[in-house]
């Protein structure tokens, strides 16, 4: 089991890291880049039924946490 102490660190620190992920969602949406409707987000409509496949939002999303990523650990190993 793991120790009270570095849980609750991490619990503290994955909050903040939604918080943050939130927060950056919030201000794209208001600068008027909303995510999920970006070109390349395929949207498909059938009837009554839909399908969305967000490709363009995961991959800018997946190239800028990757970034985000490898910086931080760059700075936390020197």
């Amino acid at each position: 089991m793991p120790d009270p102490h570095s849980l609750s660190r991490w619990l503290i620190l994955i909050g903040l890291a939604l918080a943050g992920a939130g927060a950056v969602v919030w201000l794209l949406g208001r600068t008027g880049i909303t995510l999920g409707r970006l070109p390349g987000d395929l949207r498909f409509s059938v009837g009554s039924g839909s399908c969305f496949l967000p490709i363009a939002t995961s991959l800018i999303l997946s190239l800028i946490l990757t970034v985000l990523l490898n910086l931080i650990l760059r700075v936390l190993h020197k």
